[in-house]
């Protein structure tokens, strides 16, 4: 499975929606350089609060191009880092990759797939009926997540807008992602 980075973002303050840059810099076991998830433990100001020490399981935030099509659709007005992604992805369907798959982004860059992003109230806060529209139930009535994964940095390297992005499936047996 392949797919392509159609955009990147960051943030240097913990804000809601990323800017989007030509180029972003991946750093082995922190994430993005100068974004305010950076770090080896724990940057999200929940998660923080409450566990302080607990690594960053959330160092890049990726999100699918499609999931922005879809939102479109239904009347919204989303694109490329507006809710809060470092990169956004085309061809591939993250959120059925199991848990430990390596996405190789670009020439360098290495980011390992930690789990689901957990949609929080800023999404309302962002365009009021946005958090219904990224939540949705499968054939058992499971809550299916699509407001992107989370991954840590393996290998560092700078990725762009138009980088190719190879998935590398994890060597055990597949491992639904969970939110994280």
């Amino acid at each position: 499975m392949s797919g392509m980075v159609e955009a990147v973002s960051r943030s240097g303050r913990h804000t809601f929606s990323k800017g989007n840059e030509l180029w972003i810099r991946l750093v082995a076991g922190m994430g993005v350089e100068g974004d305010a998830h950076m770090g080896a433990t724990v940057k999200h100001r929940y998660d923080a609060r409450r566990r302080p020490q607990a690594p960053n399981l959330r160092q890049v935030h990726l999100m699918h191009a499609e999931l922005h099509q879809e939102l479109r659709a239904a009347g919204f007005s989303v694109g490329a880092g507006d809710m809060g992604e470092n990169v956004t992805t085309r061809g591939i369907d993250l959120l059925s990759l199991g848990t430990g798959t390596r996405l190789h982004l670009g020439d360098e860059a290495v980011v390992e797939v930690t789990g689901l992003r957990t949609p929080c109230v800023q999404i309302d806060r962002f365009q009021p009926g946005l958090m219904a529209a990224v939540l949705g139930r499968d054939a058992h009535g499971r809550v299916i997540r699509k407001s992107g994964i989370m991954s840590v940095v393996v290998r560092g390297g700078d990725v762009r807008a138009g980088d190719a992005i190879r998935v590398e499936p994890p060597a055990g047996p597949h491992v639904p992602l969970a939110p994280v």
